[in-house]
């Protein structure tokens, strides 16, 4: 009889379509378009040009993809969420900005290899469940020269500290990733550092406006499909013991006094240049 143990695949495709009945499950247009500054600041940390080939990367409703369009550069914007996608065409129309649009998985992009001049993601990448891949993919789409943006909720920071309250109340999937490593510059520069001829990380901080916690809490319950399905998997005991926690935190970081909630969220702003 054989002693070796077989461990069984990691089955990414069935993690992947239960992430997109999460994301589906809300609306994250509804609160994604209050992060605007944050790809308008990505796009200029990048320094987007005008005619340049840009790739939005699990673009949500579009942040970075009009940030880049406003700056004249020719833009494809990418997500595996199609209600995502029509938000942020909605949006480009608007604004009359002529975007692409096309449903795509980030860990196997529909493009030829180094085709786009900077590849960019706001908060979305960073929740692939196959970390090595969603780089992989960036770089290889990325002609020589050009740059990789991201914007990455870092582990210490607000949102961190709020999925960690979740995390503590359920368990990941076996063998992936924290999606907050993509926070960190260690696990950035393993993943992108081969191929890299500069890395830039900043530190940046977004604030998070509302009337209250209780406002800040329930728009999250309601549109921000992780949250929203974390709340729904517990029992009213568990619900209110994590309602508490964020409340508490909330109040802890709230920088506005008692008539207002003013929240900094610190994130990794990154920018790789491809060698």
């Amino acid at each position: 009889m054989s002693s070796v143990i077989e461990t069984p695949a990691f089955h990414y495709g069935a993690i992947k379509q239960r992430q997109q009945a999460v994301w589906a499950s809300g609306d994250y247009a509804t609160l994604g378009t209050t992060l605007q500054i944050v790809g308008e600041t990505l796009a200029e940390a990048a320094d987007v040009r005008a005619g340049e080939a840009v790739l939005d990367v699990a673009a949500g409703n579009g942040n970075a993809t009009l940030a880049a369009a406003r700056r004249n550069a020719a833009v494809t914007s990418t997500d595996y969420v199609q209600s995502l996608l029509d938000k942020g065409r909605a949006r480009a129309e608007a604004e009359a900005l002529p975007v692409q649009f096309q449903l795509a998985d980030a860990e196997a992009l529909p493009f030829g290899d180094a085709c786009f001049d900077v590849v960019m993601s706001t908060f979305g990448v960073m929740f692939t469940p196959d970390h090595r891949s969603a780089a992989a993919e960036m770089l290889r789409v990325l002609r020589p020269g050009g740059r990789i943006a991201m914007a990455n909720w870092t582990p210490g920071g607000f949102i961190g500290r709020v999925f960690k309250a979740i995390g503590a109340r359920s368990s990941p999937p076996a063998g992936v990733q924290s999606p907050l490593l993509w926070g960190t510059e260690p696990h950035v520069v393993e993943l992108l550092g081969a191929q890299a001829a500069k890395i830039r990380c900043e530190r940046r901080s977004f604030n998070f406006r509302y009337r209250s916690a209780a406002h800040w809490l329930q728009v999250f319950r309601d549109w921000y499909g992780p949250m929203k399905q974390a709340f729904a998997a517990l029992d009213a005991a568990g619900a209110a013991s994590l309602e508490r926690e964020i409340t508490e935190l909330l109040d802890e970081l709230n920088v506005a006094g008692p008539d207002s909630l003013v929240v900094p969220a610190e994130y990794l702003e990154i920018v790789v240049t491809k060698s």
